[in-house]
């Protein structure tokens, strides 16, 4: 099997990887909105390089029950320690500000909290139970965390209604010692069978350049279609600071055709290729279904004339 990555120098971010950081009205709305709202996103606390990006387009994640995080995974920039209780009204801001940004698709993640009997389930519900209530015609997207692996805390957030639950493996099963605080591999494949077992659209994510091979990369693909996920995205991994699990290899722009190739000859799942989002995937999740009969391969460029949609089965790459 070919490789899929370039040794790259890990504290110098390769050309193609370096964005232009553009702020303008809508981005200075959403910023407004968030900040008088009091709202977290992991857009912020999580140090995400396409902010600007995103926001410009009115476009967050938002993040619930605080910011600080019970566990501390060694790829991750949100803070970890000590975290205050939930805030009852949160769910209601959350609501008032997706109508105030005007989104058809929503999407929620939050830090993980392990110090709260329920791991802040039934704080999920609500969250989700107050969006549709403002918001009926917003699809709902969440991102949760994997409650260690306790069914009941899920199905209170699966209960609540959102359109699509995700819950990202991040990396593979011989990486995840390294840079996962306290999560198993298999719990998180448990969880998202579960969520696939439901009914409901289950998506997951995988970072690469943290030093998995391609076969491993095959095969954690492999172990999600298994247990019914049908919606994977594929980033590069950029380490947040200095403290963070360092960067081993960047996956090249000319290389990403290659990983398509290989991961459509073998596993049929849908793959969005991440080397920096630059897309609006949300805005169609509506069109998504589970199967999947083939896979198409999009450019960036040919994606940005398309409304920002992708057909189940495409696969967006950067040539």
């Amino acid at each position: 099997m070919p490789k899929v990555y370039d040794k790259a120098n890990a504290r110098t971010k390769p050309d193609w990887l370096k964005i232009r950081l553009k702020g303008n009205e809508e981005y200075a709305d959403v910023a407004r909105i968030v900040r008088e709202h009091h709202l977290h996103t992991i857009c912020s606390s999580g140090m995400c390089p396409n902010k600007a990006e995103c926001w410009s387009r009115r476009t967050a994640t938002f993040m619930i029950l605080g910011d600080v995080c019970t566990r501390a995974c060694r790829f991750c920039a949100t803070k970890s320690g000590r975290a205050l209780p939930p805030d009852p009204e949160e769910p209601e801001r959350v609501a008032q500000s997706v109508a105030l940004m005007g989104l058809r698709y929503a999407v929620i993640t939050s830090v993980t909290r392990d110090d709260l009997p329920d791991g802040g389930a039934e704080h999920w519900a609500e969250t989700v139970r107050a969006i549709k209530r403002r918001n009926p015609q917003t699809a709902v997207e969440l991102l949760i965390p994997d409650f260690d692996g306790r069914k009941e805390l899920i199905d209170i957030v699966l209960a609540a209604g959102a359109d699509v639950v995700g819950h990202n493996v991040e990396t593979t099963r011989r990486l995840t010692p390294l840079v996962r605080a306290r999560a198993k591999y298999e719990t998180s494949l448990a969880t998202l069978r579960h969520i696939a077992e439901s009914g409901v659209k289950a998506k997951s994510g995988i970072m690469v350049g943290l030093g998995e091979t391609d076969d491993e990369i095959i095969e954690t693909l492999a172990d999600l279609r298994e247990v019914g996920c049908r919606i994977v995205t594929l980033g590069q991994y950029l380490r947040p600071t200095e403290q963070h699990y360092p960067v081993a290899e960047f996956i090249t722009p000319e290389k990403n055709k290659e990983l398509i190739r290989i991961i459509s000859s073998i596993v049929l799942i849908a793959v969005i290729i991440i080397p920096i989002a630059s897309f609006d995937l949300f805005g169609a999740m509506e069109e998504i279904e589970l199967e999947i009969e083939e896979v198409e391969v999009y450019t960036k460029e040919e994606h940005k004339h398309s409304n920002n949609t992708l057909k189940i089965g495409a696969v967006l790459c950067d040539a």
